[in-house]
């Protein structure tokens, strides 16, 4: 069996980094940037500081910032065509996973017009040219898009958020700048920092995890246990390594997928437009409790990674609950919801909600086989 692996073709990293955007621009060739943001981030000064060296360097360029949380299709769409507008040559995202999924899938589309159905990308859509150039500057220590080949978009009039996985997505630059990540609320670093936890674990224990892609995710979780907490409360070098461990844990997921945390984490956000990684904080020491059972040794790396005093030695069903407490108390002691109810979610959407997180593209890398009810029962453990 062939394992593959993907990444950017170049990536920088360490506060200050985004100073090597226009040298790369110019270097590659690109006349004009399309810059793909949101208002929130243009409000705060965060793109600005792209855009100052943009305009430094006199590369021209015009900006784009229709887009909502969980981005809908509608955003893509209006996109697409103001890039064709633009006369861009090249992509810029800065931001979130929302402006991230948003370029990538504008860039997709650009390239490949007979995908211009935005819901012909959900899955593996196998499209035959590559995106537009992106560069991607993220803004969250969370997703990871800038390294991945995955994007998420939402469709409104259906309720649903749909996966696309396209290897011609992934951006040819990433450029990973704790210091455009530092005025985030606290709030927004939990989220994210625990979407970026749940890369890692679930891509350690997903049903494609070899040797090189569990070295990104230990790596990772090891990374994230001693520096989320202190990177919400605003220490710099903490915040650093959780940009880093991230795009570590990216490196990893992005190429061998995930689990039913993000199943059932995709239609939380559909249908309610809950946060993607307060939804994932909520389930993944529960889901975990569901997986151990059919994770060998694995859970004594993450108990260790965490501190847990005798990982390595004691019992394993021990050792397994512990990990699943380790990740439960930092999850309690961030603040993030621990239930269902306190982001919106109605009782008697659970047997929907399950149909749909079953039918989810992340589903069938879960390391434990499921089914629809135990889906609806994992939903109502934490209601």
């Amino acid at each position: 069996m062939a394992n593959r692996m993907i990444w950017n073709q170049t990536a920088y990293f360490g506060a200050g980094a985004i100073k090597e955007i226009p040298r790369e621009l110019k270097e590659r060739g690109f006349a004009k940037a399309f810059v793909v943001t949101d208002k929130p981030l243009v409000e705060a000064g965060v793109t600005g500081k792209v855009l100052e060296l943009l305009d430094g360097a006199s590369i021209p360029y015009e900006v784009f910032t229709d887009i909502a949380p969980n981005p809908p299709i509608d955003n893509v769409i209006a996109g697409l065509a103001a890039f064709k507008a633009a006369g861009a040559d090249v992509l810029v995202a800065v931001g979130g996973g929302s402006p991230q999924d948003t370029c990538k899938a504008i860039g997709i589309i650009a390239a490949n017009p007979e995908f211009s159905d935005v819901r012909s990308l959900e899955g593996t859509p196998g499209t035959p040219k590559p995106s537009v150039p992106i560069v991607a500057v993220p803004t969250t220590a969370g997703t990871a898009s800038e390294t991945t080949i995955n994007y998420v978009i939402t469709d409104t009039a259906k309720s649903r958020k749909f996966v696309c996985v396209d290897p011609h997505d992934i951006p040819v630059l990433a450029v990973v700048d704790s210091d455009m990540m530092a005025s985030a609320p606290r709030a927004l670093k939990v989220a994210t920092g625990l979407d970026a936890l749940t890369h890692a674990i679930e891509g350690y224990i997903t049903k494609g995890a070899w040797e090189l892609s569990d070295m990104f995710h230990l790596k990772a979780i090891q990374m994230i246990a001693r520096s989320l907490a202190k990177a919400a409360d605003g220490d710099a070098e903490a915040a650093e390594g959780m940009a880093l461990a991230q795009y570590v844990a990216g490196m990893g997921y992005s190429n061998v997928g995930l689990g039913i945390v993000h199943g059932m984490a995709h239609p939380l956000g559909g249908f309610y437009s809950a946060p993607h990684g307060v939804a994932n904080g909520i389930l993944l020491a529960p889901v975990m409790a569901f997986n151990a059972g059919h994770t060998g040794e694995k859970y004594r790396d993450i108990a260790a990674a965490f501190g847990v005093a005798e990982a390595l030695s004691a019992p394993l069903g021990q050792v397994r609950q512990a990990a699943v407490e380790a990740v439960a108390k930092l999850t309690r002691d961030l603040g993030n919801p621990t239930r269902l109810r306190q982001i919106g979610a109605k009782r008697e959407d659970l047997p929907a909600l399950a149909q749909a997180a079953f039918a989810d593209v992340c589903t069938p890398g879960n390391p434990r086989p499921v089914t629809v009810e135990d889906l609806e029962e994992l939903y109502r453990s934490v209601f």
